[in-house]
This record gives C-alpha cells, sequence and structure tokens, in this order.
C-alpha cells in the first residue's frame, strides 16, 4: 500500500483518544532527524518536492554540523484499521549538553522511540535519555536503526537492547531512516503500543509550556502541551507563575508549517500567539490558563536547566553592548538554559557574565550571536561555580576569578559529576588512566556485553569541562562516548593564580585551578603572553602568582636604542657616560610607563586553539 493511501487529513481539535505523543531520543548521530523525515514522507504531511534533510532542523548551525539542538514538534496524520489518528512527534538533540531540551520534551509525551545505531550499539547518552524516559514513567518502544549499513549489526543490538530495557530481542523493530525500510510499521506500533493522553475536558483549561521562541514579526509564539480543559482563538489567558495576561491571537498545530485551528483540546501539542515581544513573560515550564476561568493549582513543571559553564561574553567593539545586551535577552527565549548577568573588566570593558551547560551550548551560543546579531565576540576562558568559605563563616559563591575573596579562606568547595563512559572493552586502561589523571573516583564498572564496558566516575567538573571529551574521543579511537549529570560538590584545594604585568594585575587572564595544576598554568600563560605583548622601550616582567608568591615569571625585553651609533672611536669614558644615561631613562620611564596589552593580544590568549583555527578558516 503506498503511503499517501494510509494518510487522512489532520482531524481538529479531537478526542484524545485518537491522540499519540511521543519524541525520538537517542544518542547523538544516531539518525533521530534521518528517521524524523521519512516519518514526515510517509505520512504525507511534506511533499516530495519540499522535502529537504533535515526537515525539522531550522537553523543554519544545525544544518552545518548535522546535530540537533532545539526540540522541534510535528504533527502528522496516520490511519489504522481505518481510523485516523493524530501523532504529536518531538525531535529532540542527542548531545549531553541539550539534555534540558530532552526533559522539557518528554514532559510533553506519554511515549518515547529509543533510537540506536545498529553499527555502534548503545551509547553513554542514550542510556541517560532512557532513564530521563522512564523517570517520566514514559512508554518505551525500542528501534534498531541504519540496518542498511554494511556494518550493521542488528542481531547483536537488539539483544543488548533487549537485555537493558527488559523483553525480547524480537520486539525491537529494524528500520532504516534512509531508506524508509520499516518507518510504516513504527508507526502502526506507536498508534497500537502508546497510550492515548489523559486529561479532564470539562476542567478549567491547563495547558504546559515547553518551549517557546521568538519570531521578529509575530513576537512570542509559545508551544504548548494541553492537560485539561480546552483553549480557544481570541479568548483571554493567564500564565499562572508570573500572572500575566494576553488575548490569543491564533493558536493552531504545527503540520509542519504553523496550521491555524479552531482550539486545543486535551492531549493536545500545538502553538499559541499573544503578540507580546516581551521575552520574560512566557517562561518555558509556565501553566497557561483561562483568564475567565483559572485552574486553582498550577502543573507541576521541570526544574530549572542550572547552568554548569561560566564565560566572559565580550563586545570587541565596546559601541555593540547595546546590541549584544538584546541579542542575548531574545536568544534567552530560544534557550530557556541560558543565564546571563552584567559585568565588566578593566581590560575588556563592559560585557556579560553567561551561564552554560556545558562547551558545545557555549560554542553554539557564541555562533548564534555572531550569526544572527552580526557581532564580533571575545569570551574568556571558561569557569565553573565555586562555593567559598572565609574563616568569618561568610560564603561567597564564585563565578569569575575576579571575584575570588582576598581575605583568609576556610575551605573551597567545587562541583562534581557523576560521569559514565561506555566503550569497548581494549580501551579500560586509558580511561581509567585518564580519569585519574584528572581527579576522578572511580564507582564501578559493568559490561553490557561481552566487549562493551560502562565506567563510572565521579569527577570534578572543572576537570572535564574543557578538553576531555575530545581526549577520550582520541585515546578510544573514537569508539568512548560520554555522560554526566552533576554530583554535588566536594572540598578540594583550588588556588587563584594572578597574570601580573609589571606589578599590575591584569583580571581578564586569572584562573582559580587545582593547587598541583596552577604552576603548568602560570608557566603556559606567561609563555604566552612573552609572545603576544608587543616589546616597549623598557624591561616588562610578566608573573604568575598565587597570593603574594610568584610561582612563574617571563620578561619581555626593552627595545634598545643604540646611542653609541655616533661615536666614532673616542675615549671610553664617552661611551660609558652615554650608556650610563640610558640606563637612567630607562629606569625612570619603567617607573612611569604602562603597559598597553593589544585587543589581539587578548583574543590570542584567551581562546582556545579550536577557536583560533575556525578563526583562519574565516
Amino acid at each position: 500500500m503506498s503511503p499517501m493511501a494510509r494518510t487522512a487529513p489532520v482531524p481538529a481539535a479531537t478526542d484524545p483518544a485518537i491522540i499519540r505523543n511521543f519524541c525520538i531520543i537517542a544518542h547523538i548521530d544516531h539518525g533521530k532527524s534521518t528517521l524524523a523525515d521519512r516519518m514526515l514522507q510517509s505520512t504525507g504531511v511534506v511533499q516530495a518536492r519540499d522535502m529537504k534533510a533535515q526537515y525539522l532542523d531550522r537553523m543554519d548551525i544545525e544544518r552545518e554540523r548535522g546535530i540537533t539542538i532545539k526540540s522541534q514538534a510535528v504533527r502528522m496524520p496516520w490511519e489504522v484499521d481505518g481510523v485516523s489518528y493524530a501523532l504529536n512527534m518531538i525531535d529532540t538533540p542527542g548531545h549531553v549538553d541539550f539534555t534540558y531540551e530532552v526533559s522539557r520534551s518528554l514532559a510533553a509525551c506519554e511515549g518515547a522511540i529509543l533510537l540506536v545505531d545498529a553499527a555502534q550499539g548503545i551509547e553513554a547518552q542514550t542510556l541517560a535519555n532512557l532513564y530521563l524516559a522512564m523517570e517520566n514513567n514514559l512508554t518505551i518502544i525500542p528501534v534498531l536503526n541504519k540496518i542498511d549499513l554494511p556494518a550493521a549489526q542488528p542481531e547483536k543490538y537488539a539483544a543488548e537492547l533487549a537485555n537493558l530495557i527488559g523483553g525480547d530481542p524480537e520486539d525491537v523493530l529494524r528500520v532504516s531512516g534512509k531508506t524508509g525500510v520499516g518507518v510504516e510499521a513504527l508507526l502502526d506500533k506507536i498508534v497500537r503500543d502508546l497510550p492515548a493522553p489523559e486529561g479532564d475536558p470539562d476542567a478549567p483549561a491547563r495547558a504546559m509550556i515547553f518551549d517557546s521562541v521568538y519570531d521578529t514579526y509575530r513576537g512570542v509564539v509559545t508551544y504548548v502541551r494541553v492537560v485539561d480543559g480546552m483553549l480557544h482563538p481570541r479568548e483571554r489567558i493567564q500564565m499562572m507563575s508570573t500572572r500575566a495576561s494576553h488575548e490569543l491571537l491564533e493558536i493552531g498545530v504545527s503540520s509542519p508549517e504553523p496550521t491555524p485551528s479552531k482550539g486545543l483540546g486535551v492531549g493536545e501539542v500545538g502553538y499559541l500567539i499573544t503578540g507580546v515581544k516581551d521575552v520574560r513573560q512566557s517562561k518555558v515550564g509556565d501553566t497557561v490558563t483561562n483568564l475567565a476561568k483559572p485552574a486553582a493549582k498550577s502543573l507541576p513543571g521541570y526544574a530549572d536547566a542550572k547552568p554548569m559553564v561560566f564565560s566572559g561574553l565580550y563586545p570587541l567593539d565596546g559601541a555593540d553592548y547595546p546590541v549584544l545586551r538584546d541579542a542575548l535577552e531574545k536568544l534567552m527565549l530560544n534557550d530557556a538554559a541560558l543565564v546571563y548577568e552584567p559585568e565588566t573588566s578593566a581590560a575588556l570593558g563592559f560585557g556579560f557574565r553567561v551561564g552554560f551547560l556545558g562547551l558545545l551550548h557555549l560554542e553554539i551560543t557564541r555562533e548564534r550571536l555572531e550569526r544572527e546579531y552580526n557581532l564580533d565576540l571575545i569570551s574568556t576562558a571558561p569557569n565553573v561555580e565555586y562555593e567559598v568559605t572565609l574563616e568569618d563563616k561568610k560564603v561567597v559563591r564564585v563565578t569569575n576569578p575576579s571575584e575570588y575573596p582576598t581575605g583568609k579562606i576556610a575551605e573551597v568547595r567545587e562541583p562534581m559529576v557523576s560521569a559514565t563512559i561506555l566503550a569497548p572493552n581494549e580501551f579500560v586502561g586509558a580511561i581509567m588512566e585518564l580519569c585519574q589523571s584528572r581527579r576522578g573516583v572511580m564507582n564501578g564498572m559493568d559490561y553490557l556485553s561481552e566487549d562493551r564496558v560502562e565506567i563510572r566516575y565521579r569527577l570534578p567538573l572543572a576537570e572535564i569541562v574543557f578538553d576531555f571529551f575530545d581526549i577520550l574521543k582520541s585515546k578510544t579511537r573514537g569508539y568512548g562516548s560520554l555522560d554526566w549529570k552533576a554530583d554535588g560538590e566536594q572540598v578540594a584545594d583550588l588556588v587563584k593564580v594572578d597574570i601580573m604585568l609589571q606589578g599590575e594585575q591584569v583580571d581578564a587572564f586569572s584562573a582559580i585551578t587545582h593547587r598541583d595544576k596552577a604552576y603548568a598554568y602560570g608557566v603556559m600563560m606567561t609563555g604566552k603572553l612573552r609572545e603576544l605583548i608587543p616589546r616597549q622601550q623598557f624591561e616588562v616582567p610578566i608573573q604568575a602568582a598565587i597570593g603574594s608568591r610568584i610561582i612563574a615569571r617571563e620578561s619581555i625585553r626593552a627595545i634598545r636604542k643604540d646611542v653609541l651609533a655616533k661615536c666614532y672611536g673616542g675615549d671610553i669614558s664617552r661611551k660609558r657616560k652615554l650608556l650610563e644615561k640610558q640606563k637612567e631613562g630607562k629606569k625612570r620611564m619603567k617607573m612611569v610607563g604602562t603597559v598597553e596589552v593589544p585587543q589581539e593580544a587578548f583574543i590570542a590568549a584567551l581562546t582556545t586553539d579550536e577557536s583560533k583555527d575556525k578563526a583562519k578558516k574565516k
């Protein structure tokens, strides 16, 4: 039967019994977006002439990198046994940094497709997303993707998947997102196995906001999942946490382009447009209700995403500061995990301290700001948040080395993470060596199959946030995968390393690091700056210090004018007199002279090698 024969028009606001809400969860690069493309084609909501790869990935960065950053909701029709069903699918990201997007999507669903690459098997993020789905009591449909690959081992990984979630390997569906094999059977299974949404159609309206985006022309577009009651166009609604009320200008479903409807009922997923331009009035996790007949209790939202990594973002041109402020405000709506506050640096001027979920999140955010708002930015070295207790029992939260207190410190607590690493068993030694060099403590090790092992470590967040994943990939020849989640704090021997130019502290180069690694950081930074800062008329010392103790030093040699050039022979005392005069001048200059660090030196010292390579390619 051709795909078109199985499809039907998307029903209007309808009986919950014919609605199925599900999301696709998987590790990065296991084919979620490709499978979503085939589903859109099979259900006929996207015509062949309009089809393009990664149809639901709307951002240029997503398409270029081949990753999903934003969850996308879409409604599809599918007919089984003569009944037309409405399937609401949410395509989710796979990278550990965007787990918060996955958690929001799960809150709006009754079921999840657990997708595993038939050539790579279960990976760390697969497990993490599976546990998230189980916590939300979702029905899990296990699926093996990419069965058309020559390296695929469906029998082996079906047994692994069945063993993980309980069940028979025969129950694991085999599909190919690329060729479309098995996609129709999967759609049938979704209709038959997933429960219909439950809710009271006569109760006051309650809908949960699971995502929102900013549209230049229409203002804030809010994506909701209706739990109770019904929402209609032109009625006044209220956000239960902010108490803000608006008129509903348009209500509808994404199919996959926005399609206005006459209302949304129990279990439906759709969008609301109120014409509001203020991004703070549509909070993700909030409950929408009817202003005339409000609900008494809001829906249990999900926890706010907690930023793990902090970095300063400064515009290269100080005049761009207001543009950066507006850009961050708009981006904050599209990205609920973004947190920022203004800060100033003596070296870099006005900017913002921004909280991110991880290094990829930082990189993507910076790239979006530069592309979408035409900004040139400097980002300072990433930091995590520390808790510093002074001797007088006062507690200070530090996200930036310049905030580090100068008084006597009783203890410093650093954030810890519980990391799960999956890899072939031949790499166990290399992984353990890497984790121990990063101050890790082993929590356990399990064999998922005879040749795949799961290793659990407790590590300081500061040790894994910078280059840990890259090193893990190279040590495991690309087979290792990492997932982590916050796991409390612990006391650590941390110190602040200050970089001083001619005795004056440069706050932009300071860092908080473990005492064992402080010397290496000091040597690296002083060496880097010696090459980057141009020579002056006098000698400039570059020092790294912990408190008042100098741990590393480099000197920028003075530019020396040849004052003896005009002496053709003559008495040595004349030459000596000229050299002494020059020496006195240099001494005086050193006392009054200041060292200007050029902007290029800041950019070069604060960028990682990877960012530099990218800049060169541009």
